[in-house]
């Protein structure tokens, strides 16, 4: 064990508890029999808002916001809150717009509802993505994070590190469907946020020194990552030559220049278009959640919970890379091809100081919870897609329901084997974990945030339209990646995986759009009032509470209202 991290048994007696009260709930909730494939992989519909909301953002909170974005708000400063509080639009078009339809159509998974809008080969090749993008974006990277973690604070081999987590993190995913994962995911969601909060007031507290004042804590920050003198300003002026060419760069600003690495502003504007939409909206361990939910409104104001969370979610995630950079502004020095991946490590090595001997425990369970609900949920999520996209559809249309589960439980343990090995792997990436993750998003996203949005906004649009812009998109994105990588003539402001989302997603609306056109409309039951937009049906009205306390409306505007005032707020300088 690393001899900076040691435990004392105070630690010993949190982790356990944590544990053993993880293990109760996920039994409880789990133990009722998985009767039929919907309560098994939808929780017989029955979930509550506040379960949604939680779940939702639990599902979301993992290693790559525990060490990846640490990481990165360590290299570029606050603008990497933007993932989050960037969510503003596709939760408002979530809650207004798409969960009707979502809800209205009853399907399991969002590749069904493409089937339902256009065919069974778009259908099939959004399942495959997603299940490829599951393993490869999400799965392997947030076990890779766990392991690198562990690695670090306890000197283990990361494969015994990786498998450790894999193992206690996906036991519940298989036992009891998503109503387990759900309910330990509201538990896991506190623990969560009482060990990063804590991360950041200790952090506050050693960069006050002898006063131990958390306000002289945070002006220290901030006077450092305003970079106006010593070693602050000498690392701040070395990244500004790798990030804008050499001109002045405010790392205490969302609003970027179109070349930034990680958050052009250009991303402000039309970012969710591609990336959030594909996230937040059709990524089935996502939206799985509010599928579950009890009726539209839990649906809504689920979100709108997970909205407010998003709002206070870079406390945790973006304030501790702001700290690691007061502490110590050289890793910036390194050469830039290993300056992201030790930011990453710089985060663990931070927890090695600041975190004292009877709060670890406290820590762990934190970062355990931050692998575990999100491995949980995207492996249920996986094997609902394998299960009935797939292996129903395909292969056992009228197999009995509890086959059906069975096989979903079979095919999760098979997902985590194969997740396991590709983690191992990527310890050789070289951008860091947040951006490895984030780029991976911005290369599977825009294809199908373009068909789906289209597809709810115009009856016009047809199959031919929207699987020539999917298997179109995919090949531009691969070749927009070569011209970005081989081409020296390539323009600066592509290089931003947002850039290449933004610009490929355009693409393929225009593929779309222009072959849906030049071919015949779609036939009627393609475009019913469940699967596009009728602004006389789409029950925009409908279900949003019976009084202002209660009111859908109101916790909407509030939650858009705190949004755009951070935002003004910091995009100048962060005071």
């Amino acid at each position: 064990m690393s001899p900076g991290f040691s435990l004392v048994p105070l630690d010993y007696v949190a982790f356990l508890s944590y544990f053993v009260v993880l293990c109760g709930i996920g039994y409880m909730a789990g133990r009722r029999k998985k009767k039929n494939a919907e309560d098994y992989f939808l929780a017989g519909r029955s979930l509550p808002w506040y379960v949604v909301g939680t779940s939702f953002v639990a599902a979301n909170i993992s290693t790559e916001q525990f060490i990846g974005m640490v990481g990165a708000a360590y290299v570029f400063g606050i603008c990497v809150a933007m993932a989050d509080w960037g969510n503003i639009y596709s939760f408002s078009l979530l809650i207004w717009f798409f969960i009707p339809f979502l809800l209205a159509s009853r399907i399991f998974t969002t590749p069904e509802f493409l089937e339902k809008r256009y065919n069974l080969t778009v259908r099939h090749f959004f399942a495959a993505v997603t299940v490829l993008s599951n393993i490869t974006a999400f799965l392997a990277g947030v076990l890779y994070g766990g392991g690198l973690a562990l690695q670090r604070l306890f000197g283990w081999e990361l494969w015994v590190s990786v498998l450790s987590i894999a193992v206690a993190a996906g036991i519940w995913a298989i036992y009891g469907g998503l109503v387990s994962i759900a309910w330990t995911d509201l538990f896991t969601l506190i623990i969560k946020i009482a060990g990063g909060i804590s991360v950041t007031i200790l952090g506050l507290l050693y960069l006050s020194g002898p006063s131990h004042s958390l306000r002289d804590g945070w002006r220290i920050m901030i006077e450092r990552n305003q970079a106006q003198h010593g070693e602050w300003k000498k690392a701040a002026d070395t990244s500004a030559q790798r990030i804008t060419a050499g001109e002045e760069y405010n790392r205490l600003s969302v609003i970027q220049p179109v070349e930034h690495p990680t958050n052009p502003w250009p991303g402000l504007l039309v970012g969710f278009l591609s990336v959030s939409i594909w996230y937040n909206v059709i990524n089935q361990f996502m939206i799985q959640r509010v599928l579950a939910a009890k009726n539209l409104y839990h649906a809504r104001m689920g979100i709108i919970l997970a909205g407010f969370i998003k709002i206070a979610m870079p406390a945790i995630t973006v304030l501790p890379g702001l700290i690691l950079f007061a502490i110590n502004p050289d890793i910036l020095l390194l050469p830039w091809e290993r300056v992201r991946t030790e930011a990453d490590k710089g985060y663990v090595s931070m927890l090695q100081i600041v975190i004292p001997a009877g709060f670890r425990g406290l820590f762990l369970a934190a970062l355990f919870g931050a692998v575990q609900s999100t491995v949980s949920s995207v492996i249920n999520s996986t094997s609902t897609i394998v299960t009935l996209d797939f292996y129903k559809r395909l292969f056992r249309p009228n197999a009995p329901e509890k086959h059906y589960v069975r096989f979903g439980a079979l095919t999760s343990a098979i997902v985590m084997g194969i997740a396991i090995v590709l983690a191992l792997y990527l310890e050789k990436l070289g951008d860091g974990l947040f951006v490895y993750i984030q780029t991976m998003y911005a290369f599977f996203a825009p294809p199908f945030a373009a068909i789906f949005l289209l597809g709810i906004l115009s009856r016009r649009m047809n199959a031919e339209g929207a699987t020539s812009a999917v298997f179109l998109g995919f090949g531009f994105g691969i070749l927009l990646k070569f011209y970005v990588n081989y081409s020296p003539t390539h323009p600066r402001w592509l290089e931003p995986y947002t850039m290449q989302a933004t610009v490929n997603w355009l693409f393929c609306v225009l593929v779309c759009v222009g072959v849906s056109l030049a071919t015949a409309p779609p036939p009627p039951e393609k475009i019913t009032d469940q699967l596009t937009m009728n602004l006389r049906t789409i029950g925009i009205g409908a279900e949003i509470g019976d009084a202002w306390y209660r009111s859908v409306l109101f916790y909407w505007l509030l939650f858009v209202a705190f949004i755009i005032g951070i935002v003004i707020l910091l995009s100048g300088n962060f005071v």
